[in-house]
């Protein structure tokens, strides 16, 4: 399904710029973005993914995951082809590097954004993931969804490599409610190398939502011997400190996958040290994820220690929320940061 990609500018090189991410594609008719899903066709830049979704799902939203975004609900969750990173780590490749590896070709099946709310409603989801992918690849399509969703009641969602240029997340911001944002790593070779992206957008991105007022979770998925030094970890503990100490970091366990079959998986002792290394950085919500271990997936009162929240389980499985509405602890009355309701 074509869509006009309106979010571009013609240059006077008869070429087009593409503005949805910092890759910042210029390209001529015939041409296709770094994602794959966005080309030059008949001198405009079109969207080729727009209402077509290869996958599809209703998730508990601490799967996104989204630990301080209305806990225990369901989110309805979507991704499309495409992708404009090339992670040697990424988890959902088959769909993400699809275009990269099948000679550009498009595939999915046709969903409109009218269904997806109305799938999201019946399946009594109270938001809706823009995730498996990389959303602002097909930022059109999330962009009428999310509006519609809004209009609908329904909050939205974006899980994401932090790419976004400004402009984009401008006009996201009155319909995105939340985003979880993946730190990679801090090293610009590491994101250079491995990614075929560079560290400092992200940043940037990360800092720019997080001022527009969107509600902010952070990943990083720690690889054994490639981001898990204490340095770089502090080095992250320490700049997500600098935007605020209430945003929440998941440090997750890498598995063996793409083209990283040979490196082993994160024992659970690195993301333990991790965990304490963030913690000593001043971060107020630090979270252990892809290993079952309710005491790092839970929530603790910032002020009075409490658990307020326990997750044990698979990841969203079993939540015991003890928090009200307004995200008040039961225990000292402290206000957690977040969004409750």
């Amino acid at each position: 399904m074509l869509e006009k990609a309106w979010l571009s500018r013609e240059l006077k090189n008869t070429k087009i710029m593409c503005e949805a991410c910092s890759q910042a594609c210029v390209l001529s008719e015939g041409e296709y973005g770094i994602c794959g899903v966005r080309k030059v066709e008949n001198g405009e830049l079109r969207l080729l993914v727009y209402g077509l979704v290869a996958a599809v799902n209703v998730d508990p939203v601490e799967k996104k995951p989204m630990f301080h975004f209305l806990p225990k609900t369901k989110t309805f969750s979507l991704g499309t082809v495409g992708c404009n990173l090339s992670c040697s780590f990424c988890q959902n490749h088959e769909i993400s590097q699809y275009t990269k590896e099948n000679d550009n070709k498009i595939t999915g099946q046709e969903l409109s954004s009218e269904s997806i709310v109305d799938l999201a409603i019946k399946n009594n989801s109270s938001s809706v993931s823009y995730t498996y992918n990389e959303p602002i690849v097909f930022f059109e399509y999330t962009y009428d969804t999310a509006k519609l969703a809004h209009e609908k009641g329904l909050k939205n969602i974006y899980v994401t490599s932090g790419y976004e240029t400004h402009k984009a997340i401008d006009l996201l911001t009155p319909y995105i409610d939340a985003m979880n944002i993946d730190i990679k790593s801090f090293s610009d070779e590491f994101y250079k190398e491995i990614c075929g992206a560079r560290l400092k957008p992200v940043l940037q991105t990360l800092k720019y939502a997080h001022e527009k007022g969107i509600w902010v979770e952070i990943t990083t998925l720690l690889i054994p011997g490639k981001n898990d030094s204490d340095e770089e970890i502090r080095d992250i503990a320490r700049f997500i400190a600098s935007i605020d100490t209430s945003i929440p970091w998941h440090l997750s366990a890498f598995h063996p996958t793409y083209k990283m079959l040979d490196i082993p998986r994160t024992p659970e002792s690195t993301l333990v040290r991790a965990y304490k290394i963030a913690q000593q950085a001043g971060l107020k919500y630090v979270y252990i994820g892809n290993v079952d271990n309710e005491d790092f997936e839970s929530t603790y009162c910032a002020n009075c220690k409490k658990r307020v929240i326990n997750r044990s389980g698979n990841i969203g499985q079993f939540v015991n929320n003890e928090l009200d509405e307004n995200g008040v602890c039961p225990y000292c009355s402290y206000k957690l940061e977040g969004i409750w309701k």
